[in-house]
């Protein structure tokens, strides 16, 4: 049963993501800020730091193709970056200690290297106009701070539910 959770989450996630992109851009006096939201790899993240490597990068690419797919004009882009962020998650975490707090502070540290990558890969081929303290204050910030809220409210049950899939894939084995 765990393990058809795991990967329905995954595409839960998908799914809402531009559900909560709806609340974007936030007028704020005479500043719009961009939230953007950054429920996959998130979720991807605890999957590669708790789970399996290989599969949050199977999941990654599948995942970065859709997103690609539906939600930007360049194929390939996420598709590259999410399996990338998920083996930097887990090169990452062999040489700290996988206690929650700290795989949530890694899950923000890493939306901020996905981000800044996209954004520099977007001015690269000249799909954003923005400059980089434009881009710093109206985008980037707000997003770790709305998606800083999202890890807190769910790393604690990605974890559990990823533990039980280890445990029931233990007892597979015997």
């Amino acid at each position: 049963m765990i393990r058809s959770v795991i990967p329905l989450i995954a595409v839960l996630l998908f799914f809402l993501e531009p559900v909560f992109s709806l609340f974007s851009p936030v007028n704020i006096g005479s500043g719009s800020y961009t939230l953007v939201p950054r429920f996959v790899i998130v979720y991807l993240i605890f999957i590669a730091v708790y789970y399996s490597r290989k599969h949050a990068i199977i999941y990654g690419i599948v995942l970065g193709l859709l997103y690609d797919m539906y939600h930007i004009d360049i194929i390939g882009l996420y598709a590259f970056l999410y399996p990338l962020i998920c083996f930097i998650a887990t090169l990452i975490i062999r040489q700290i200690h996988r206690h929650i707090v700290t795989v949530m502070f890694l899950a923000l540290l890493l939306i901020i290297v996905l981000e800044v990558l996209s954004y520099f890969f977007a001015s690269l081929v000249s799909l954003t106009s923005i400059g980089l303290d434009e881009f710093i204050t109206g985008r980037l910030i707000p997003t770790i701070i709305a998606n800083s809220i999202f890890v807190g409210m769910f790393g604690w049950f990605f974890k559990t539910l990823i533990y039980k899939r280890v445990v029931e894939r233990q007892g597979e084995t015997l």
